[in-house]
């Protein structure tokens, strides 16, 4: 691969990254809609969501974020947080500045 072909796929990973975080964060809050069935769905989303988000990112950004993530998911009232783009933006942004 050149030099172009792999700035390009870094850009289309960044982008597939953010568009899909996005997304599973609005799944993680869509919780807060139905009061009773919320944690009962809680209980089956975080499993998925911490293995969705560990595979998102290697290494130790995806073990660290899909833990924090299912811990996010499962533990009641902390749906509001939103990991994946936490992630993302510590995966994009803060670490790529170090």
């Amino acid at each position: 691969m050149t030099e172009t072909e792999i700035i390009k796929t870094e850009k289309s990973l960044k982008n597939r990254n953010l568009v899909l975080g996005i997304i599973f964060d609005l799944i993680g809050f869509a919780s807060y809609g139905v009061p009773v069935i919320a944690e009962i769905t809680d209980v089956v989303w975080a499993p998925i969501a911490g293995f969705v988000l560990s595979r998102m990112y290697k290494g130790t950004v995806g073990r660290v974020g899909g833990v924090l993530e299912f811990l996010e998911e499962i533990i009641p009232g902390t749906d509001f947080i939103p990991t994946f783009t936490l992630t993302w933006i510590y995966t994009y942004l803060i670490k790529k500045e170090k």
